[in-house]
């Protein structure tokens, strides 16, 4: 059960603190309009989510008793993952770039977050298959992982909206960089590990 709410923590706050849409919109709202506009679109993922999380895990239990599928979007998600921590090391620590319109809305952040490809992407290759992976195993495990994930990149947003609120320089500074980069090396064993079950799923080892 630990392992599965270390995985989802450690995935929600790279995939909270990585340069994004919804990451842009945050400091964006909450330099023009102040730390509240930021909280709010910070929330929106409890939202927006829902759909993509009922659609993941019914396509994942559909597909349950398949195990070349499962083993070939177990491959999809260790690329997905990869990709994400190869981005994670390689952060400069760039200010993201704010989108060309922005307004201090709740509902700005959920069509941001349901318009952005990102969350089907890894909720249906890599989040669902964990989940229902640790719910086999014992049901704590994979409501942990998603109580984890939801945390962190929730939590993550929030404390990023109240630091913009202070101060824009972390985003450029070291203790940024350093630990996106440790995120970045989590995010690459964790995509092997995908990549391994995959194989074996697939007959390969």
């Amino acid at each position: 059960m630990e392992k599965y709410l270390f995985m989802g923590m450690v995935l929600g706050l790279s995939a909270g603190l990585s340069p994004g849409p919804l990451l842009a919109l945050v400091i964006s709202e909450t330099i023009r309009l102040g730390i509240s506009a930021g909280i709010r679109v910070a929330m929106a993922p409890l939202i927006s989510d829902l759909p993509v999380l009922i659609i993941s895990f019914l396509l994942v239990f559909y597909l349950s008793g398949s195990d070349p599928v499962l083993g070939v979007i177990s491959l999809a998600g260790s690329v997905i993952v990869l990709k994400m921590g190869i981005s994670s090391i390689r952060t400069a620590g760039q200010m993201p770039k704010s989108p060309d319109r922005v307004s201090a809305s709740l509902m700005k952040g959920v069509l941001v977050n349901i318009l952005s490809p990102h969350p089907y992407l890894f909720w249906i290759t890599v989040g669902a298959p964990l989940a229902s992976k640790a719910w086999q195993i014992h049901p704590g495990g994979a409501i942990g992982f998603v109580a984890g994930f939801y945390l962190m990149l929730v939590g993550s947003k929030l404390a990023l909206a109240f630091v913009v609120a202070r101060t824009r320089s972390f985003l450029t500074g070291a203790a940024y960089v350093w630990t996106m980069r440790g995120l970045g090396l989590l995010l690459c064993c964790f995509a092997w590990g995908l990549a391994r079950e995959g194989a074996g799923l697939l007959g390969w080892m």
